[in-house]
């Protein structure tokens, strides 16, 4: 069913009113004045609506309203690294579909190409979060941040593991002991088994191209983050966080 996204301010009462764009689009789709569509608040709540009047901008009516049924129970944070071409627009595309929460842009030191305009990169990368969770059923809108260099989001991540809430897992390809299912079946349960004491969020910290230094490792373990493997293969840097939250989102019950 089509859907379309609006702040919560633009809900009054039982009607919508959509933005210029999604009007047109409503046009180009020629919606018969009975055929229900989706307009979502991005908190997670679907109204299914029926066209009303139309002028400079489309009214929806709204008909019902639900939870969203795209929204995993589990809050997953995608922290990734720069890369070269379009790789970030594969990995943030496939991670709104895996049901990211949000994602986090930062520079390391093996980063091949870091933009010279980041906003204008981030902008792009969100419209792609955008345009995917239309199509992929999403009750909201993954936001797309840019988090600065590694340091600085070791320092956010670090902050939120202490809270013993947020599990962090720094993907590292010289990790040769622990597993991402090892430590998922040690500290994530599936929220129908859960005891109240494991994590509730978890984050994720994948790299560039050339993966992470040695020392960027030593850093993160300081703070107390597990290096963790994804396995004897070297992925793509676009493939890592792929497979990381298809891996969560199973073990949690999600896929």
């Amino acid at each position: 069913m089509t859907r379309f996204f609006v702040t919560p301010q633009d809900i009054f009462d039982n009607t919508i009113r959509l933005c210029a764009e999604d009007t047109k689009h409503v046009r180009t789709l020629r919606l018969r004045p009975d055929e229900t569509f989706i307009v979502c608040d991005g908190t997670g709540i679907d109204y299914i609506c029926i066209l009303g009047e139309r002028d400079s901008n489309t009214v929806a009516e709204i008909v019902d309203k639900q939870p969203s049924i795209g929204e995993p129970t589990i809050k997953c944070s995608a922290y990734m690294a720069y890369s070269k071409g379009d790789r970030l627009d594969f990995a943030v595309q496939k991670s709104v579909e895996l049901g990211v929460h949000e994602i986090i842009l930062f520079e390391s030191e093996r980063c091949v190409a870091v933009p010279k305009d980041i906003p204008k990169k981030v902008s792009r990368l969100q419209r792609i979060a955008l345009e995917t969770a239309k199509l992929c059923n999403r009750g909201i809108v993954p936001k797309v941040t840019s988090g600065g260099k590694l340091i600085d989001v070791i320092d956010k991540v670090s902050t939120e593991s202490a809270q013993n809430t947020n599990l962090v897992l720094f993907f590292y390809e010289c990790e040769n002991r622990l597993n991402i299912r090892n430590i998922l079946e040690q500290r994530l349960l599936p929220p129908f088994e859960c005891k109240g004491c494991e994590a509730k969020s978890v984050s994720i910290i994948t790299g560039p191209e050339g993966g992470f230094e040695p020392h960027e490792a030593e850093l993160v373990m300081s703070k107390d983050i597990p290096t963790v493997s994804l396995g004897t293969r070297i992925l793509r840097s676009e493939t890592a966080p792929v497979i990381a939250l298809a891996t969560i989102m199973y073990h949690t019950g999600n896929l």
